[in-house]
């Protein structure tokens, strides 16, 4: 079951309803109905890996009382390491377990031994695994940095791990954020569901105008880069930054905008990163739940910015490389996590990574600075370049990748694959990139015009932007439900 699907707004309205109409008066019977609605959600896809996601909570429950009744520190990290080791244990073995098994073979090819590669599974990877196990691991070193009490109510435990707006591809939350609000009564509020919808009908505009139009042209000059010159290959690695940024951006607006629903908010978790004027202020925009669970479980843990500059830009490079490999068994992400590392220590050695922290593009002028719109462009184009890796199927096409458009500087008109007319896209690009732009203050937002003549035209022009570019025939799944 997907955002972007009839089943999943049949379900919404259900849960809805039953949720404000008939279980209003109880969070425990409100709790148990998001705890259901969220195991009927995940189990849509397949009910044999919900017993992970309830091994993963049961254990990180029990963990969090074991090291919060212990005393001595040293049982309170033998505790915390249980948790560690299990939700990590989940993720090496549906997830990179036949990665290690491969190159480990790779290797011994390369110094002339072969060997059978009769030691790989059929593995599927679960939907989601690399989020909730993350969100349940919070929860273990959020006790033991003594930050959190952990609760006893094993349902409300349960309905945190596995809350259905943002089960499969985040936010990651904080149990000091999520948690809290279900443990505690909730109370509708008609002024929050409807922001709720608005974020909704945006995400569901990114997703399905932005990145599902642009797919098709990906997926054809990814597929067929060998055949195409390097001005193509450079629109393709492009489009597909406003592609990840659509599908991506827009999950997460629609999961925040689902949470809203049931009177609960989650972490922002894009803040319009295409807006970034360097790549520390891009990794503070884009998917920040992950980057700041990154920086407060392994980067401040390791001594963050506290240590000697060489210490720091060791935490930093291995902050991105774990980051990289997060993202999927492949050496192509842990080549973008090295990149990125490439590209933020400068920036960090220069002490301007926190400089743009608390502003935005433009801060105090309609129109940015020449300046700015200089750093905005680079910014784009190093996130951008470092894409082809992201994209690529393999290490070997990503450099090939590169290669040809270093090799083959040539231009040449792209026609689409179905036929349509590219200048439809571009002008869609550009004015997707006004309309953020104009937005950029406030990601929760939206559509937020004083005039309801204007909200009225934009609802309008939105409403049919997804009619006019729907197509049945475009797989519409997410990008980071492979993750």
């Amino acid at each position: 079951m997907v955002f972007n699907s009839l089943d999943f707004f049949i379900f919404l309205f259900i849960v809805f309803i039953l949720y404000w109409l008939l279980f209003k008066k109880s969070v425990k019977i409100q709790n148990i109905l998001l705890l259901v609605a969220s195991y009927v959600f995940y189990g849509w896809w397949d009910w044999r890996f919900l017993s992970l996601i309830l091994l993963s909570t049961t254990v990180d429950y029990f963990v969090g009382i074991m090291i919060d009744s212990n005393v001595k520190q040293s049982k309170r990290k033998q505790w915390l390491w249980i948790s560690v080791l299990f939700n990590v244990g989940l993720l090496g073995f549906f997830k990179y377990y036949n990665f290690f098994v491969d190159s480990w073979i790779d290797m011994f090819s390369m110094f002339g031994y072969q060997i059978k590669s009769t030691w790989t599974l059929k593995v599927i990877l679960p939907v989601g695994i690399s989020f909730y196990t993350f969100q349940t691991m919070s929860y273990s070193f959020d006790i033991y940095y003594k930050k959190l009490k952990p609760t006893k109510d094993f349902l409300s435990f349960a309905a945190f791990v596995s809350f259905f707006p943002q089960l499969v591809a985040g936010p990651i939350e904080r149990a000091s954020n999520l948690l809290t609000q279900i443990t505690n009564k909730r109370f509708f509020s008609y002024e929050q569901s409807v922001s709720g919808l608005k974020l909704i009908l945006w995400g569901l505009f990114k997703k399905v105008v932005i990145a599902d139009s642009l797919a098709p042209i990906v997926d054809d000059i990814f597929a067929n880069y060998t055949n195409y010159p390097a001005s193509t290959l450079i629109l393709g690695v492009t489009l597909f930054s406003f592609q990840v940024y659509g599908d991506f951006s827009g999950y997460s607006d629609i999961a925040i905008g689902t949470a809203k629903l049931f009177g609960i908010e989650l972490k922002s978790n894009f803040k319009f990163p295409n807006f970034s004027r360097n790549v520390a202020e891009y990794w503070q925009r884009w998917h920040v739940s992950l980057s700041t669970w990154f920086r407060h479980y392994v980067y401040i843990p390791l001594g963050g910015s506290r240590v000697s500059k060489l210490k720091s830009v060791r935490n930093i490079i291995i902050i991105f490389l774990v980051s990289g490999f997060w993202h999927g068994a492949n050496w192509t992400f842990i080549f973008w996590g090295a990149f990125h590392a490439l590209a933020f220590i400068p920036v960090f050695l220069m002490g301007r990574n926190t400089i743009y922290k608390n502003s935005v593009v433009g801060e105090n002028s309609f129109f940015p600075s020449l300046i700015e719109i200089g750093q905005v462009l680079l910014t784009f184009s190093i996130v951008t370049f470092s894409r082809i890796f992201f994209r690529s199927e393999s290490i070997t096409d990503a450099f090939a990748f590169i290669k040809r458009i270093l090799s083959n500087f040539t231009y040449e008109v792209y026609i689409h694959p179905m036929g349509y007319r590219m200048i439809d896209y571009y002008i869609l690009i550009v004015l997707f990139i006004l309309y953020e732009y104009r937005i950029r203050k406030d990601e929760r937002s939206p559509f937020k015009f004083k005039s309801k003549i204007v909200r009225f035209i934009v609802y309008t022009i939105v409403i049919l932007g997804m009619l006019l570019f729907y197509d049945s025939n475009i797989d519409r799944s997410f990008i980071y439900f492979q993750f």
